[in-house]
């Protein structure tokens, strides 16, 4: 499989080079030169296999530079060694309007990235070997609170590697904030940047496409590589699990063979419901995605007016790891949906750099709406449908997954046709416990710690150990820069001034 640049499609690399690249020079992103297409007797063969069978099958689709050997030891140390609290790593639950939430959240930062973070170190390491690479791998993110976590622990001490991830100040929850601040490993770097994730995001990506910044860490024997999902090596897995998610649904008879479904998924940097759109085009008979929003709606606006403006307000509010207003993924989207206009990308995405905003034409509108909905919801609907779904069966969700069942409901409510729901549940309810346990009626006036007690009672789901162990960690990493300050901090932290 060959991959092109969205900014340059006469670009083309190997799966490896994608991944270690993890960003285009000009800027672009890595996009597959064709979506393979699975058959009914290609979901059929997926059945009875575990999750991490499926992974390396479908992975040899699009890695097609990796060996089928290769892609197994991959899946099998990301998702059969235990950090995983649950041996189907993914798992679907049912709630009392009969829509299912497909619980992304077991791995070991109780968050959906995890399902893709534990194997891109695996993925990054080989691919490095096969380009011919001769340099440490700086991992440069940003975090809107999960990615940050999840990327630490994925390649804490990886040989050859260093990490540094920056995340907004005062953009993420406490316990979001203190798993990074407590990351252990000697390769790792966590830094606070005053401002919201957008720039955090903006630091990294002038920092990564700056050929003087290049230029110097190649003198020094290092290159950068991103962890975010503009790294095709981080969206890969992610289209996994809406293909063993399907699977599974047929195993289980939820669904009958090619029946369709609706899938609403909160996203606030697009590359989670992109994944999705991707499985659709390989054949995952998702009928429609709805794109569930807080009240940070650059996306929900896109989609009805196809105008994408983030000239607007910042919100901070309780689904932190959506308060995003340049959501990157989307630009892989139109890239697709252009057919492959790299020239009009170019335009559109320069213009957000230059002006903060593009407009799409009508017809190009019409179809990401043929595809698409979205809705958003704000911080008071959010809380209340936590309360009502604990109220209504016990369930208990996070502040992000709320947000996607507000949307999901309002869907279905309307649409014309009706589908079985399948919702990304994206976190564990505890990440945001302060938010969580006001939703259910608790008392909130409490230290972040004495809240988890307090949630666990009141709803009799276990704290994850990886949280409750934080209490006693020591707080390592407290640098908070401006934006402005970002490049001069990486050079400072790499010692290559």
């Amino acid at each position: 499989m060959i991959y092109h640049s969205t900014r340059n499609k006469s670009l083309s690399v190997s799966s490896a080079e994608a991944i270690a690249q993890g960003i285009s020079a000009d800027g672009g992103l890595f996009v597959p030169a064709s979506i393979p297409e699975l058959s009914a007797a290609d979901f059929e063969a997926l059945k009875g296999l575990s999750y991490a069978e499926r992974a390396a099958r479908l992975f040899g689709l699009y890695l097609t530079d990796f060996t089928d050997e290769e892609l197994r030891e991959c899946t099998h140390n990301a998702y059969e060694t235990g950090s995983f609290e649950t041996p189907n790593v993914q798992e679907i639950a049912t709630l009392a309007d009969g829509s299912m939430l497909l619980e992304l959240w077991h791995g070991p930062t109780c968050a959906f990235k995890d399902m893709a973070l534990q194997i891109l170190p695996h993925f990054l390491t080989r691919s490095i070997r096969k380009t011919g690479i001769d340099r440490e791998v700086v991992i440069l993110t940003a975090t809107s609170g999960d990615t940050g976590k999840a990327a630490l622990a994925g390649f804490q001490d990886v040989p050859g590697t260093k990490i540094m991830v920056f995340y907004p100040e005062d953009g993420v929850s406490s316990m979001q904030k203190r798993q990074m601040q407590t990351q252990e490993g000697e390769n790792v770097r966590v830094c606070a940047v005053k401002g919201n994730f957008d720039d955090c995001q903006n630091g990294v990506k002038a920092i990564f496409t700056d050929p003087a910044t290049q230029k110097v860490l190649a003198e020094n024997g290092m290159q950068f590589s991103s962890a975010n999902s503009i790294n095709w090596g981080r969206l890969v897995p992610q289209i996994v699990y809406y293909v063993s998610a399907y699977v599974t649904m047929l195993e289980k008879g939820i669904l009958k063979d090619g029946q369709g479904f609706a899938l609403t998924v909160p996203t606030g940097n697009f590359g989670n419901i992109l994944a999705a759109w991707y499985a659709k085009q390989m054949g995952v008979p998702i009928r429609h995605l709805v794109c569930a929003s807080n009240i940070n709606k650059v996306l929900t606006d896109f989609i009805d007016t196809g105008i994408y403006d983030r000239n607007r307000e910042f919100h901070a509010t309780v689904s932190p790891s959506m308060d995003i207003l340049i959501s990157s993924n989307l630009e892989r989207l139109l890239y697709h949906m252009t057919g492959e206009d790299d020239a009009q990308i170019r335009e559109w995405f320069g213009a957000l750099k230059s002006d903060g905003r593009y407009q799409i034409p009508e017809e190009l509108k019409n179809r990401i709406q043929a595809e698409f909905s979205g809705s958003f919801w704000d911080d008071a609907a959010t809380k209340d449908m936590i309360g009502k779904v604990f109220a209504e069966n016990g369930y208990l969700s996070d502040t992000h997954t709320a947000v996607g069942i507000c949307a999901a409901r309002d869907y279905t409510a309307h649409a014309s046709e009706k589908y079985p729901m399948l919702i990304a549940s994206t976190a564990n309810p505890y990440k945001f416990g302060k938010a969580v346990l006001e939703a259910i009626g608790g008392d909130t006036d409490a230290d972040e710690y004495a809240i988890l007690d307090r949630l666990q009672e009141k709803s009799g789901m276990k704290i994850p150990a990886a949280l409750a162990e934080l209490k006693t960690k020591t707080v390592r990493f407290r640098d908070v820069v401006s934006g402005d300050e970002m490049p001069a901090y990486v050079k400072e932290k790499l010692g290559i001034q």
